[in-house]
This record gives C-alpha cells, structure tokens and sequence, in this order.
C-alpha cells in the first residue's frame, strides 16, 4: 500500500507559476487525510509558499506535508505554527558564475532569443539555477505557445551539457531549464525524502507532467518510484480521487450498519412527509 504521493508542481498541480485554484486545495486536503504528501518542483521556497503552502484550506492536515523546492535539494516541513528548513544545499558563488556564463554563451549559440520577455529569464535559487525562456513573469499563453513540444529546449538542453560536464540539466514547467549539481534531480529528491521521512521508495507513487526522457520529472520514474503521467492539473484532480477511493479505509461494519440505519430513517421521514 502507497504512504506517500508525490508531485511536480507546475503542469501538474497548477498552471505555471500559478497558485493552487480552490478545487485542488481542496483534492490535496482530501488526499492528507488518508496519506503523505510531497510536492517536489524546481522553484524556490517563496514561490512554494505563494503557490501551494497558502493555497490549502484550513482543515489540510499539513503535518504531513513535504515540500521540496529546487528539485529537492531543500526540505520544509510544519511545526509549531511554522514552515521550518530541514536541510538546504546550496552552489558556491564560482559554480554560480560558471552556469550563469554558460546560459549566455548557449543562448548565443543557439539563437533561441525571443522579441518580448518578462522579468528576469535567469534565476538563482541557491541550490539550483534555473533559466526561464520568456522571463519569470511571461503569461501563461506566451509560455504555452513557445515551446510546446520541448523542440527549442531540447536544442538549449543538448549545448549546455556541453558546456557544463557534470552538472545535471533538466527541463521543466513551460519554458524551464534548471541546473543543479550531478546527480541532483527528482531522483535525487526522493531518495533523500525517503532517509528524512522513513517511507520506502516503493511505499511512494509520483505524479508529473514531464515522465519522458529529458523531462525533469523523468528521473522519478528512472529511480523504480510508481509513477502517473498526466497532462494538465484536472487530470491530476482524476487521479487523487482514485487514490483516495482506492486508500481510503472502509467502514467498519458498525459504522456499515449506523450508515444504512440512518439512510433509512431518512427515507422513511421522506415518504412519511409526502404521504
């Protein structure tokens, strides 16, 4: 039996950059009540708390939720009254320097240079660097339109590794590349969850939108982790119903019994009201 699902966050959970909307704080409040759960996704903490931490409604048993920005090279967790660091691993300025010169000499290489962009295109997020094609603020339907089929990324993808032996390049959300340390990705994540949280790998179920090799969520499904690709977010909305029907304890056959006693009452309350 599965303790604990896990997710991405953006094409999964939500719209890129977007925060959770009220039907899946909901599912996911839903879903705390019969198992663990992990978001794990390449942004940073503030954008995990603007997205997911504040979208949940108050009920959500938030005791057992893990939250992994930056691929999972950070872990929060809650208690008293506060999300906490459990561990952060961050790059050293010189490897920031490093990666930051590699983005500028790919971009030029690669020509992939778009007439508007919004906001910054690259990011440093501590432990992770990650390059966002349309800039960090570009709308959702400029993003969906760039590179849908992850062609033009894959192009940038493939130079970078070039120029950055060593280092793990994946790519995510909409129009991302991210850039950790070797060997850091979902995987990674996971497996580092699985020491922190005492839940076995096999004991845990992914659910992403990129499961294909040289997505970021690809690495999960690489790692022997039970994996579910989805599309968008309502379809991940599907699949935590279905978990929960399939987690969810059956009543005991006393609360069978109260259930089918009370159904009947109400019945019988019915049919005495319209004779």
């Amino acid at each position: 039996m599965k303790q604990l699902i896990a997710f991405d966050l953006d094409g999964t959970l939500a719209e890129s950059k977007q925060p959770l909307d009220a039907a899946m704080g909901e599912a996911l409040a839903d879903l705390l009540d019969v198992v663990d759960v992990a978001v794990i996704s390449g942004g940073d903490w503030p954008q995990f708390e603007t997205q997911v931490a504040s979208r949940l409604p108050a009920r959500a048993n938030i005791a057992r939720l893990w939250l992994m920005p930056t691929t999972g090279t950070k872990l929060y967790t809650h208690g008293s009254g506060a999300w906490r660091p459990v561990y952060a691993e961050l790059f050293a300025d010189d490897e920031k320097q490093l990666i930051f010169g590699a983005f500028d000499a790919s971009l030029e290489a690669t020509r992939f240079v778009p007439e508007t962009v919004w906001g910054e295109r690259v990011e440093d997020r501590g432990s992770q660097i990650t390059f966002s094609a349309l800039g960090q603020k570009a709308p959702i339907d400029a993003k969906e339109k760039w590179d849908p089929d992850f062609a033009k990324r894959k192009v940038i993808q493939r130079d970078l590794r070039q120029r950055l032996p060593g280092l793990s390049i994946n790519m995510g959300g909409a129009t991302s590349i991210d850039v950790t340390r070797e060997g850091v990705d979902k995987a990674y994540g996971l497996t580092k969850l699985q020491g922190v949280s005492g839940i076995s790998l096999d004991a845990m179920l992914f659910v992403g939108d990129a499961i294909f090799p040289g997505g970021n969520d690809y690495p999960a499904k690489t790692l022997g982790v039970d994996t579910v690709c989805v599309r968008d977010p309502r379809e991940t909305r599907a699949v935590i119903d279905t978990i929960i029907a399939c987690l969810k304890p059956a009543p005991t056959v006393g609360a069978a019994v109260r259930h089918a006693s009370a159904a009947n009452d109400r019945a019988q309350s019915v049919l005495g009201a319209e004779a």
